[in-house]
């Protein structure tokens, strides 16, 4: 046998880390090539990593918990099939722990300086100069890890003076407020940030920092389309074996709004705007205290059948922890079924780095004039929040209203479910 290093996969496009909720074996257990080995958690999806080699673990390279760069050391593993380590020279595996006892007593700093994007970020944020850390990496680099430590101890250094600028001698000499962390009182209850949760938060302030959101709202009639679903949805149940929701009537709408204004399918890319060809719409899936998005591909091609499918299987998979991060790539439009929960208006934070987000809200029930008489008709409110470096109001009022006309002319007459 010889040691190998089983690293943190690539679990989606633009996945650059993954926290290990858990592992799924221990050193001294002996597994087969593809067995999973560890539950990983990222801003995109849930996952297990497999193994990369038959053999037996050797050593876990992280803790549950912990934050690991795609690329790093998850764990060794003694594997089959591999050249004999008493061959001739010191053993693989010995060569390792070589280098990982000299890179912890070394003095070498020549990784110190390079910086990954998530600790540039980090540092900013929170106004730390990075000159002036300490890291535990190979090489001196300061990894994620040591600035969240840094951050959670209150005691950050202060910058370095520079004697050649007054300005910033200045600045530095002044005093910095420092940012003490909220204590919890007695009977406080303290939830660890860690996970599905830590990655939605990320994602979040991610999207409110670099998109400048703007809102826009339009209430709909769609008294025709209720009457249409629960006509249909019994009949539906039966022959499909899962529910006509209003929500699938809602997906197709958008998607067939789309393709007639697909400036709001696109992403901000910089110097460029990127007008995508797929209609790929993300839906939003809660399970307990985690959100998961995944995406209806082609959703314009497929009919409310087909999309109320998708809802049903995406949902199933995603509550029983079974996504992939397949399902959960390449949506361009996010679609947000939050009528579920009661809430008549509200807006969404964008699912970065798509352009837009729409809230379906609650169909309410609520008296309308209707050529100068009362009338009780179903209403329902369309919510949505855009990316106004892409978007103005303009485009988004005619998307905006041609939705609204779709959903309002939904009827048995007019609308096939296949």
């Amino acid at each position: 046998m010889a040691a190998e290093k089983i690293n943190m996969p690539q679990l989606g496009e633009s996945v650059t880390e993954g926290t290990i909720s858990s592992w799924l074996v221990g050193p001294g257990d002996k597994i087969n090539k593809y067995d999973p080995i560890a539950e990983v958690m990222t801003d995109k999806v849930n996952a297990e990593v497999p193994s990369s080699f038959t053999g037996v673990i050797k050593e876990l390279a992280a803790q549950e918990g912990d934050t690991v760069q795609v690329g790093d050391l998850m764990c060794y593993i003694d594997a089959e099939g591999e050249p004999s380590s008493d061959d001739s020279g010191p053993s693989d595996q010995t060569e390792e722990k070589q280098d990982e006892t000299k890179s912890e007593t070394s003095t070498d700093q020549s990784m110190k300086k390079r910086y990954s994007p998530a600790v540039m970020k980090l540092a900013q944020e929170n106004d730390i100069d990075l000159q002036q850390v300490n890291g535990s990496g190979r090489g001196g680099r300061i990894t994620r890890k040591d600035i969240e430590k840094l951050i959670a101890s209150g005691d950050k250094p202060e910058p370095a003076a520079d004697t050649g600028s007054v300005k910033e001698t200045a600045q530095s000499a002044s005093p910095r407020p420092t940012q003490s962390p909220v204590a919890a009182q007695t009977g406080d209850i303290e939830v660890p940030v860690t996970g599905v949760r830590k990655a939605i938060a990320q994602n979040m302030a991610k999207s409110t920092q670099e998109i400048p959101h703007a809102w826009m709202a339009v209430e709909a009639d769609v008294t025709d389309l209720v009457s249409y679903r629960n006509q249909m949805k019994d009949e539906f149940k039966q022959h499909e074996g899962y529910s006509l929701t209003y929500f699938a009537f809602f997906v197709k709408a958008v998607a067939r709004a789309l393709k007639e204004f697909p400036q709001l399918n696109s992403t901000w890319a910089g110097d460029k705007i990127i007008q995508h060809k797929d209609i790929n719409l993300s839906i939003a899936v809660a399970k307990d205290n985690e959100l998961f998005v995944p995406v209806i591909k082609n959703a314009d091609e497929k009919s409310i059948k087909g999309i109320a499918g998708d809802i049903h299987d995406l949902a199933a998979r995603a509550r029983s922890g079974k996504l992939t991060s397949k399902d959960m790539q390449g949506g361009t439009f996010t679609v947000n079924n939050t009528g579920s929960f009661g809430s008549v208006q509200s807006m969404g934070v964008i699912n970065h780095p798509q352009a837009a987000i729409l809230q379906v809200e609650s169909i309410v029930k609520r008296p309308v004039i209707i050529q100068d008489m009362f009338a009780a008709r179903d209403m329902v409110n369309l919510c949505l929040s855009l990316d106004h470096r892409v978007l103005d109001g303009l485009i988004v009022g005619q998307f905006l209203a041609r939705v609204k006309d779709i959903v309002e002319t939904i009827n048995a007459e007019t609308t096939n479910l296949y």
